[in-house]
């Protein structure tokens, strides 16, 4: 343990880089489906039988402190743990985050990124653009001896330097046997503060950014969280382990990050 975060051996690595990968492959698999005229509950069935039936994997978001579905879908002003709905479709223009977490032999893999659904505005595809921006410099902030002040402060950064707002009601985590563990990772802070980070830490950096004001709303349904002024909201999510000389990507993307930057 490093002040209370678990610290991941070789072998433990082997199964966390297992179920990441299972997870990134969701992500990629979907990718296709994401199309106007497609409900968010289309897209959830099509990953829920992808991982039961394809991985043979545990979808880790159903039923995790009741929640209802596989994985989750945030559209436009939603910032996070939007519910798929058969009520809900997708239409040209939209920005959608999914998000999703497998269990694999008892190890948990979670990612999300950001899809455009036909041609997004300029703001839209700026805001999604910049927080995977974020993300990345987040990422390559990880090393030992760095902390997670470092990360955080990356994040902000980049973001307002666009003039974007950083969430912080919501951060990443540590992730391993368990799924939400220590570290908490804080997509804001000062460099130099916070938790320093040693090899074998597993956690999540997943920063939302909004293109209006930071602050945040929960719905009626005990989940959905909006933007309460209404702005478009990204968010990005890799797991990432630290090694002895920087950082490993566990949920790096199958195909490669295609038009944006390599991590």
């Amino acid at each position: 343990m490093g002040h209370g975060v678990p610290i991941k051996s070789a072998d433990d690595l082997v199964h966390a880089r297992r179920a990441a990968q299972l997870a990134a492959e969701v992500l990629a698999m979907i990718e296709p489906h994401v199309v106007p005229g497609i409900t968010t509950e289309a897209l959830d069935r099509i990953c829920h039988d992808y991982i039961v039936n394809v991985q043979g994997a545990i979808p880790a978001n159903l039923g995790y402190m009741d929640y209802p579905k596989t994985i989750l879908t945030s559209v436009n002003q939603v910032v996070c743990h939007g519910i798929p709905s058969a009520k809900q479709t997708l239409k040209a223009g939209d920005i959608v985050n999914i998000d999703v977490a497998v269990n694999k032999d008892g190890w948990f893999g979670d990612t999300s990124r950001m899809y455009f659904v036909g041609q997004p505005s300029a703001l839209a595809r700026r805001l999604v653009e910049t927080t995977y921006e974020a993300l990345r410099a987040a990422i390559q902030q990880v090393k030992p001896g760095a902390t997670l002040g470092d990360v955080g402060h990356a994040i902000q950064a980049v973001a307002h330097r666009e003039r974007f707002s950083v969430v912080r009601e919501y951060c990443g985590h540590g992730i391993g046997q368990i799924y939400h563990d220590e570290p908490q990772v804080l997509h804001y802070g000062q460099r130099g503060q916070g938790l320093k980070l040693e090899p074998g830490m597993v956690f999540t950096i997943e920063p939302m950014l909004n293109a209006g004001k930071r602050d945040t709303q929960q719905l009626a349904d005990g989940w959905t969280v909006v933007t309460k002024d209404r702005s478009l909201s990204a968010q990005w999510e890799h797991m990432v382990a630290v090694t002895e000389t920087g950082y490993e990507v566990l949920t790096a993307w199958p195909g490669g990050t295609g038009a944006y930057p390599a991590m």
